[in-house]
Order: structure tokens, then C-alpha cells, then sequence
């Protein structure tokens, strides 16, 4: 029997969507643009991903009866931001390895020693990578405030102080605050109108190792070890049990959808999981998917905005939208680095990892994140072996 969605679960909903957006989307249009998309070609990438994300959680919540969110992978768009050596500023290799990643994430959806072998992959090199990969965004707000404190400081001082009264609504809040800066205190930008409505925009993809070595792959990693293994344990943690397979093929097959308009990947949402599957969604957890619904629902409306949202990032001071999205992910950060050096036996090969990802080391065109973990899983199982273990 039908049962419409109470309000509490419409309200979590839309707070889960705009959080989710307003959090995130200046560090997709960030990483799309450094791997060599157009404007034009970011936004259709991120309209595609609304709606990629917006479908699949109206999808997989409505057949489950469960709050499952999806979600954009914010830690993967960073990465982007940090290898675009690895596509040579050709958007068309970077749509290459989206697609080889998303394909990867179905196969780990339908083969389970796959997904076995990413959670055999270690913590402490997974965090670390994901560390490194994040730090030069995160550093971004200090250099906004040296570079030019008049603009730089409202953003920064606007998120600690929202995220003292409540941290949901921190990074939003800067975000509007930087829009305001950007609009009052900066030159004139000019938007042409053709570009406010997004349009999609096909990308045939394009192969090569560098691309798959530096991007697909870290990607892979990055999405399944820091996006669907945490959103599937809040939904555990709010006393949900899907099984995680189809879940998981579920997301790649919407990512494959969604990759020939420039689109990354989505995954399981882990802080807006927590949004619509809390009691804060419903007082009843079996109607707590209509939250999820709500948000998807929401997804797909803001993806309409995609054009104009893209279009005022790119025009504006690419300082500061950085520094919004080096706050966004402090978060992520903060937790990458506890998980990276939580383990005395293990912090060694994670310091390594984390310096060489971070390093913004460039060989044969694959990044850093590549070759972080592969000389942090050589120390790594040094460090094993030595001690027999």
C-alpha cells in the first residue's frame, strides 16, 4: 500500500541534496577543468552526474524500501585536480579512465574477489593516498587569505564559525559568502547566456596507459576504499543491510551511463547517508527511503543548474574557488590522516605514500597517487616481511 513521504523525510531530503551539491560542486567543476574539459564539457559532466546520482538513489531506495543515497565521489574529483599530467590536458583520455574505473566498479559489484581484493588493499596506504591527493586543495584556503585576507578571510572565517554553531551548513555557507565576495568585490563577470542552460555533451573516450595507470585506477580505489565501503557502513550504523553487491554494480552501471558526457562516478553517500537514514529522515526507519527518494528527486532538478553553476566558477577567481573547495574537504582530509597513521607498524609505508602523492610527482605521465601507493606498498611489505607478519 502507497504511503506518501511525511515531512520529516522531505526536509531531510532536500537538506541532504543541497548539502551534497552546495558542498562538492566547485571541487567537481575544479576537477573536470584540470583534466582538460571545456566549460562546456564540465557542465554537461555535471549535469550528468545530478541526474546519474539523482536516478540511481531514487532507484536503488525505492526498490530496497531503505534511505540509500547516492552520491558523487568528491575524494575521486579532488584526485582529478591532482593528476592532470596523466591526461595531458586531453579530456577525452580522462573520459577513457572514468570509463575503465566505472567498469571497474560493475565488475566489483558482479565478481566478488574483486571487491575482496579492494578491502584487502591496506587502510593505512588507502587513507594515505587519499591524504596526499587532498592536501594541495586543502592548503588552498590559507594561500587565498595571504594572497589577498579582504576576500580570503570572510570565506574562511564564515565556515569556522557556521561550523561552530552547525557544521552541516559550514561549507554552504562559505560557499554563498564566496559567491557574494565574488560578485561585489571582484571585476564584472560576464556569463553568456548560451552556456546558463547545460547541454550535454558527448565525449567519445580515448586509451591510454598513462591515463589508466594515473587516474583509472586511483580512482577506482579512491571511490570503492573511501565512498561505497564508508556509505555502506553508516547504513549498517543506522541498522540498514542491503547486500552490497548489487549496490555497488548499480553505481557503476549509472556512472557508465553518465561517463560519455564527461561524467566521473557516483557511489554510496556517506554524510548525507547519514542525513536520510538517521531518525531526524522519519521516526518509522521503514519509511526513511522516501528521503533518499526526496534527495534524488532533488539531484536531478539541481542538475538543471549545472550550466550556470559551471559557467560562474570558471569565470570566477579560480583562487577562491579553491579555497571553497580545500574547505570541503578538510573533513575527508582529517579522516584520511587518522586512518593513515592510526597504526604505529604501518606508519612508515603510510608517510611515504602520503609524500609522494603529495608531491605532484610526474613520471611518464602518471601521477603521484600511482606511484605514492605503489612505493608505500613496497615499504609496506618490507616492513611485513621483516617482521614476519
Amino acid at each position: 500500500m502507497f504511503s506518501p513521504p511525511s515531512s520529516h523525510a522531505i526536509a531531510a531530503g532536500l537538506l541532504a541534496a543541497f548539502v551534497g551539491f552546495a558542498s562538492s560542486f566547485a571541487v567537481v567543476v575544479q576537477g573536470l577543468t584540470a583534466v582538460g574539459a571545456s566549460p562546456a564539457q564540465a557542465a554537461s559532466g555535471l549535469m550528468a552526474l545530478s541526474l546519474a546520482m539523482g536516478l540511481c538513489s531514487i532507484l536503488v531506495s525505492l526498490r530496497n524500501r531503505m534511505p540509500i543515497s547516492i552520491a558523487w565521489t568528491t575524494p575521486g574529483a579532488a584526485l582529478l585536480a591532482a593528476s592532470g599530467d596523466a591526461a595531458g590536458g586531453n579530456f577525452a583520455l580522462a573520459v577513457g579512465a572514468f570509463m575503465i574505473c566505472n567498469l571497474l566498479i560493475v565488475i566489483a559489484g558482479l565478481w566478488k574477489p574483486l571487491g575482496r581484493w579492494v578491502a584487502a588493499i591496506p587502510a593505512p596506504l588507502a587513507n594515505a593516498m587519499l591524504a596526499g591527493v587532498l592536501l594541495p586543495l586543502c592548503l588552498a584556503p590559507v594561500k587565498a587569505v595571504a594572497a589577498d585576507p579582504w576576500l580570503g578571510l570572510p570565506i574562511v572565517l564564515s565556515w569556522a564559525l557556521m561550523a561552530r554553531w552547525k557544521r552541516l551548513w559550514a561549507v554552504p555557507v562559505a560557499v554563498l559568502v564566496a559567491v557574494v565576495l565574488i560578485v561585489l568585490a571582484t571585476p564584472p563577470i560576464t556569463l553568456d547566456p548560451a552556456t546558463l542552460w547545460p547541454r550535454p555533451v558527448l565525449v567519445l573516450p580515448e586509451f591510454s596507459f598513462a591515463a589508466l595507470a594515473g587516474i583509472a585506477l586511483p580512482l577506482f580505489i579512491v571511490t570503492m576504499a573511501s565512498q561505497n565501503i564508508p556509505g555502506y557502513a553508516v547504513l549498517q550504523a543506522n541498522g540498514y543491510h542491503p547486500d552490497p553487491s548489487p549496490l555497488f554494480r548499480d553505481t557503476g552501471l549509472f556512472s557508465l551511463a553518465a561517463t560519455p558526457f564527461g561524467a566521473i562516478s557516483v557511489n554510496l553517500a556517506a554524510i548525507t547517508a547519514a542525513i536520510c537514514a538517521g531518525p531526524e529522515a522519519d521516526p518509522d526507519p521503514k519509511r526513511r527511503y522516501w528521503a533518499a527518494t526526496v534527495a534524488g528527486i532533488a539531484y536531478v532538478l539541481l542538475g538543471l543548474g549545472a550550466g550556470l553553476a559551471t559557467a560562474f566558477l570558471i569565470a570566477a577567481p579560480p583562487l577562491l574557488i579553491q579555497a571553497v573547495a580545500g574547505l570541503a574537504l578538510l573533513g575527508s582530509f582529517g579522516n584520511a590522516m587518522i586512518g593513515a597513521l592510526a597504526d604505529a607498524r604501518d606508519r612508515e609505508a603510510a608517510v611515504i605514500t602520503f609524500l609522494v602523492a603529495a608531491s605532484g610527482l610526474s613520471l611518464h605521465g602518471i601521477g603521484g597517487a600511482f606511484w605514492g601507493l605503489l612505493a608505500g606498498g613496497a615499504i609496506y611489505a618490507l616492513s611485513r616481511s621483516r617482521n614476519g607478519s
